[in-house]
């Protein structure tokens, strides 16, 4: 009993990460905040961020408060999300990790080169 029980609670968890990850790629938080939360020009990185940190941005965006004008732009982002999505979302954001694939150099690299690159 007490196996199935974790079985479905690890599923549910698993889901709520993946319907978190598809949010955040279908409302492009992405082409700022990097794939994984490494953040990119003005936008903040979000990978490593504890999650209380990031459920209280969040909350304090959907109340139309942000610490610097150019963030003015999630606001209405943050507003979209409902109080069990935000949450949800905290948690999703604090466990991103950058995906290094250590075979792509030995893929893309071609020994014979063009001489002078």
């Amino acid at each position: 009993m007490k196996k199935s029980l974790l079985i479905i609670l690890l599923s549910l968890l698993g889901d709520a990460n993946t319907s978190m990850e598809v949010l955040y790629l279908k409302n492009a938080c992405h082409s700022c905040h990097g794939v994984y939360g490494e953040g990119m020009g003005n936008a903040p990185k979000l990978q490593g961020v504890n999650e209380k940190v990031l459920l209280q941005r969040l909350k304090n965006l959907q109340q139309g408060k942000t610490r610097f004008r150019s963030g003015e732009i999630m606001i209405s982002f943050a507003k979209a999300l409902d109080a069990n999505q935000t949450i949800q979302m905290s948690k999703y954001l604090s466990t991103l990790k950058t995906k290094i694939d250590t075979n792509r150099y030995d893929t893309e690299y071609d020994p014979s080169g063009d001489g002078g690159s």
